[in-house]
């Protein structure tokens, strides 16, 4: 029942912390995805006195990814209240130019700015509408629940690790005799901490498949889909083959790091 209580306590230890980590990736995809749909909706308007030169604009800013030039059409249709058709070819030859640069990415808000200064500084740009206030604020929030989300995720890690390293060292007492004995016997380090490293082993293997249970249950959760089918992202909640294979590492990295600090710290008894 001991045996039992030990594996059970680091397997839901080692849980918690591919838990946590399965999360932030899970997060940090979902802002990446965001930001990608944010770019596809962003637009940056810029005035222009004469016809702007599209290769020049794409080679100096490449973030920049398409620049349409936009239509006066509209604009003098509103204004239209019964003037000739000749003056209204006239008002579109003296109107500006007016265009719409789509990006690649989302472009964080230092980005914005050198991309303003880079356009401010063509003689022919007159003015260049960034929607700033939106653009920073909606930036600004997705950064803090990423960062939200990273102290959350360390703040388990840490807490869990000290339990696991908490539950070894239990176990190492309960048996530090044997291990005493064996070291009479002239058995080396290694072999005495053997069970200790085949319990650390086994339990991060258990916790893996947990872990992977738990993750292709989420993954496959109708609530959750529809919930970033409502947000209008596309994410890979958890890939079977690498997200498996980082989180199997994790566990069984942790476990033997924290087995091995116990074997070296471990003083025989004279």
């Amino acid at each position: 029942m001991k045996s039992f209580k030990n594996h059970l306590s680091l397997v839901v230890a080692l849980v918690s912390i591919l838990f946590s980590i399965q999360i932030f990736t899970i997060v940090e995809r979902s802002i990446d995805a965001y930001k990608i749909n944010l770019a596809k909706n962003y637009s940056l308007v810029v005035v222009s006195k004469t016809i702007l030169k599209q290769d020049i604009l794409l080679k100096n800013i490449p973030l920049v990814q398409t620049i349409n030039e936009i239509a006066p059409d509209g604009v003098i249709k509103r204004l239209n209240v019964g003037i000739s058709k000749k003056n209204t070819e006239l008002l579109k030859k003296t109107l500006p130019k007016f265009y719409k640069l789509k990006f690649y990415s989302y472009p964080s808000p230092d980005e914005l700015r050198g991309i303003t200064q880079k356009l401010k500084d063509i003689k022919a740009v007159t003015k260049v509408e960034t929607f700033e206030n939106t653009h920073h604020r909606t930036y600004r929030m997705l950064l803090l629940f990423k960062t939200l989300v990273s102290v959350f995720s360390i703040c388990v890690l840490v807490v869990t690790i000290l339990l696991i390293f908490k539950e070894l060292k239990i176990w190492q007492f309960q048996h530090n005799e044997r291990m005493s004995i064996m070291g009479l016997f002239g058995a080396p380090t290694w072999l005495r901490s053997a069970v200790l490293f085949r319990l650390a082993i086994v339990d991060a293997l258990l916790a893996s498949a947990l872990a992977f249970i738990l993750f292709v249950y989420i993954a496959s959760n109708q609530w959750i889909l529809e919930q970033f089918y409502n947000i209008g992202i596309s994410v890979v909640i958890f890939d079977m083959r690498d997200d498996f294979l980082i989180l199997s590492g994790v566990a069984l990295v942790v476990s033997l790091l924290l087995a091995t600090f116990i074997v070296l710290g471990h003083k025989e008894e004279v």
